[in-house]
């Protein structure tokens, strides 16, 4: 495999499963140092452990992306132990689906401090290395849900604010060599879309058949197939792709 991130240092957001471990052991396969923060302990543990095993650097850390505190003392302790921040992966995230006349102020705030305040906790942090630097790619993690989704007015809401942060921040931004994009994935196979096929009262495999019955190239998504697409952002290469959406759906979006 080619090793287009050797020297640079990726940070990424709930990197212990799902999406985010795959962009995690992506960039460490070529060639990034890897700082993962999620509050899910045991899954953080394991993922340091695969990944250290399979002699890769990696830091990983228990904190909550919607403290900015927590937040900024592990970017700190990145840069200390691996010399810079070059890359920052915005991925982490929750649901709690429910049609909005069931919806809590618990289940909307929740959803909006993960995605939104965590995006930018996260991002204010990463820029400053950045810019004294002159170079960055902070990559986000919106969605396919962006353009709404039955069940999920606070996480539509939190996804479609994602991608004006993102073109927000890429004008900012820009000048100083950064580039800040997004990948909207569609129907993705992780412990997030397990719990979709829960509430809904299905099972897993239920829902991948159903899911991929829409899906033009005849499959569901893996965290890899975002993996990619990342990289393709977080490239040194990709230096005149700026505020741009990807969406990774196996087909068209509209």
């Amino acid at each position: 495999m080619t090793q287009r991130f050797t020297g640079k240092v990726a940070f990424i957001t709930g990197g212990s499963r799902g999406i985010g471990q795959g962009v995690a052991k992506k960039l460490a396969a070529e060639g990034a140092k890897v700082a993962i923060i999620d509050i899910n302990e045991e899954a953080l543990h394991e993922t340091e452990k695969e990944l250290k095993d399979q002699g890769y650097e990696i830091l990983a850390k228990q904190a909550d992306v919607a403290d900015a505190q927590q937040v900024e003392a592990v970017m700190e302790e990145t840069v200390e132990k691996f010399g810079s921040l070059d890359i920052l992966v915005n991925n982490a995230g929750i649901i709690r689906d429910n049609l909005l006349f069931k919806m809590t102020d618990n289940d909307w705030q929740q959803v909006m401090d993960v995605h939104l305040k965590g995006a930018f906790y996260a991002s204010r942090a990463a820029q400053k290395y950045m810019v004294d630097q002159k170079y960055g790619r902070i990559i986000n993690v919106s969605s396919t849900s962006a353009l709404g989704n039955r069940g999920q007015a606070n996480y539509a809401t939190a996804k479609a604010g994602i991608q004006g942060f993102t073109k927000t921040l890429a004008i900012e931004l820009g000048k100083f060599g950064i580039t800040v994009n997004a990948v909207a994935p569609g129907f993705i196979e992780t412990e997030m879309t397990k719990e979709t096929a829960r509430r809904v009262g299905i099972t897993f495999d239920e829902l991948v058949e159903m899911s991929v019955s829409q899906i033009p190239v005849g499959r569901s998504g893996k965290p890899s197939d975002i993996a990619n697409a990342v990289a393709f952002f977080a490239d040194e290469a990709s230096s005149f792709v700026n505020g741009q959406v990807i969406y990774v759906a196996g087909g068209p979006t509209v």
